[in-house]
């Protein structure tokens, strides 16, 4: 089969390896089939589309609706390479699932607005699919009210003029939505059960989601907030897209596996 590659943007260790291995488990693939790029330590360079069955982007501490003086060198990189990809992305209607950063980044770049009017506090909220929602096939494989993980400074006021709009909560107007019929992103983190909101409420402690000295209640509150799993939407993403032949094409070598990417 060809694999899927997942984009990290996470600088810290830590939470960066448990992003993946919770994309891993929840996408029930390996290394050798979900193959990761850490965009915040490489350029990206070249992604041939063909080498892949489909490109899954993880959160971070990134923010697109950050003031652009206030950027980092290394985020306004990222961010053009995310645009750039998306430039051949978008059109191609490549399969993409875009989480949590996904959803700032593909939203800005498809014309939506992108701002700090619907930010949500690390922890649980209930996501609720709407019509279009429940039926596509990956958002709609699970119930149609579910609960599940967030944390952002940002979220979409508006959704892109061409977009579906695929869930929503009371805390976000938009949870998910899809362009095209195979470009996703949604805010709420597909991938994070209670032990890795731990790891990331460690490691983000300071960076401004919740006061530090109420970083032990945060994690207490998600425990007790019934939210163990949420539907499998990566996993059906993989199922829907996952091509059955083909390798990876030529490129540099990524966890001890060649990739269609060529990093600058």
């Amino acid at each position: 089969m060809k694999p899927f590659l997942f984009l990290g943007v996470r600088p810290e260790d830590a939470p960066a390896d448990d992003e993946y291995a919770a994309m891993l488990r929840c996408t029930g693939l390996d290394e050798s089939t979900l193959r990761r790029v850490r965009l915040e330590a490489a350029p990206l360079g070249d992604v041939d589309l063909d080498a892949w069955s489909g490109i899954v982007l993880g959160g971070g501490p990134f923010c697109v609706s950050d003031p652009e003086d206030t950027k980092s060198a290394v985020q306004r990189r990222v961010e053009a390479d995310l645009a750039r990809l998306l430039d051949a992305v978008v059109p191609a209607d490549h399969p993409f699932f875009g989480a949590c950063y996904g959803i700032g980044t593909l939203g800005r770049h498809q014309g939506g607005v992108v701002d700090r009017a619907h930010p949500e506090p690390v922890g649980a909220v209930t996501v609720e699919l709407t019509a279009a929602g429940r039926a596509d096939p990956v958002m709609g494989v699970g119930p149609t009210r579910f609960g599940a993980f967030v944390g952002h400074k940002e979220g979409l006021s508006a959704l892109p003029p061409h977009a579906v709009l695929l869930a929503t909560s009371s805390t976000a107007p938009v949870q998910a939505f899809r362009v095209g019929r195979n470009v996703y992103a949604t805010q709420f983190h597909p991938e994070l059960d209670v032990d890795g909101l731990a790891t990331r409420v460690e490691a983000y402690r300071y960076d401004g989601y919740f006061d530090p000295a109420e970083a032990a209640q945060v994690v207490a509150d998600a425990r007790t907030s019934g939210v163990r799993t949420v539907p499998g939407v990566l996993r059906a993403f993989v199922e829907r897209y996952v091509h059955p032949r083909g390798d990876a094409g030529p490129g540099r070598t990524v966890l001890g596996d060649e990739t269609g990417v060529r990093q600058g």
